[in-house]
């Protein structure tokens, strides 16, 4: 095992961080990361908002479901679905297709954790931060996004100032498939939900008593974002 597959298996969400600022040749290396990374057609559809302004972090905190993090970290990144350039380069881009809506948020996550990988390689940490949606429209207002252009996430990065455990995953003969898709057997399923139990009651913080079953069905069997469609819709984007 190599020192970049550990520093994968190794990850962590970090949520609390020390004082000292990321070096800027630390953040630059960061950013070249996430350029470097793949690109469907090249067509490059990611914008990063670097937010260093305390009030508008201050915000964003609030926007997110008072997550006192993202005003906390030494950084905090906005990764968007970005056509405005196109759009601009030539009018006849159409960018109102769910597919490049797609394109768009695939490309940013992947720029995203070539990012996060990144950062956490220079020993860094972070956590993504997806709670910008609940408050999509304020955000997209407060860092002044163009049309066809949209809100996906953020990311906190810092020096860690906390060591939480890796968090149990689903085995990979549940998640990975041969030539067809498979059946779920739910006895893995009961395995992995008393992991899940197990780490959710003695981790550091943040103990509970729950199972992975349970966490999903409280998340999935409700409203989850209804407005975002319609901010979609309202950017230009997903319309056909």
């Amino acid at each position: 095992m190599n020192s970049t597959i550990e520093t994968m298996l190794g990850h962590r969400s970090i949520r609390k961080y020390t004082e000292q600022p990321i070096e800027q040749h630390q953040l630059d290396t960061i950013i070249q990361a996430g350029l470097a990374a793949s690109s469907s057609s090249l067509l490059q559809v990611v914008s990063i908002i670097r937010v260093t302004d305390k009030d508008k972090r201050q915000l964003l905190a609030q926007y997110a479901g008072n997550q006192a993090y993202v005003e906390s970290a030494a950084e905090f990144l906005v990764f968007c679905i970005d056509y405005q350039r196109h759009a601009l380069i030539n009018p006849e881009v159409q960018a109102d297709f769910a597919e490049l809506t797609l394109i768009g948020a695939v490309d940013s996550g992947i720029m995203a954790q070539n990012c996060l990988l990144a950062a956490e390689s220079l020993g860094l940490g972070g956590v993504y931060i997806g709670g910008l949606r609940n408050k999509v429209q304020e955000v997209d207002e407060l860092l002044g996004l163009p049309d066809n252009t949209a809100v996906l996430f953020g990311m906190c990065l810092g020096h860690p100032d906390q060591t939480p455990e890796v968090k149990p995953r689903l085995p990979a003969h549940v998640v990975i498939h041969e030539n067809q898709y498979q059946s779920l057997n739910l006895d893995d399923i009961k395995n992995y939900d008393q992991s899940m139990q197990s780490y959710y009651a003695n981790r550091s913080s943040n103990q509970k008593q729950s199972s992975w079953s349970q966490e999903i069905t409280a998340k999935l069997s409700g409203e989850s974002r209804p407005h975002i469609l319609t901010y979609l819709n309202r950017k230009g984007l997903i319309k056909r």
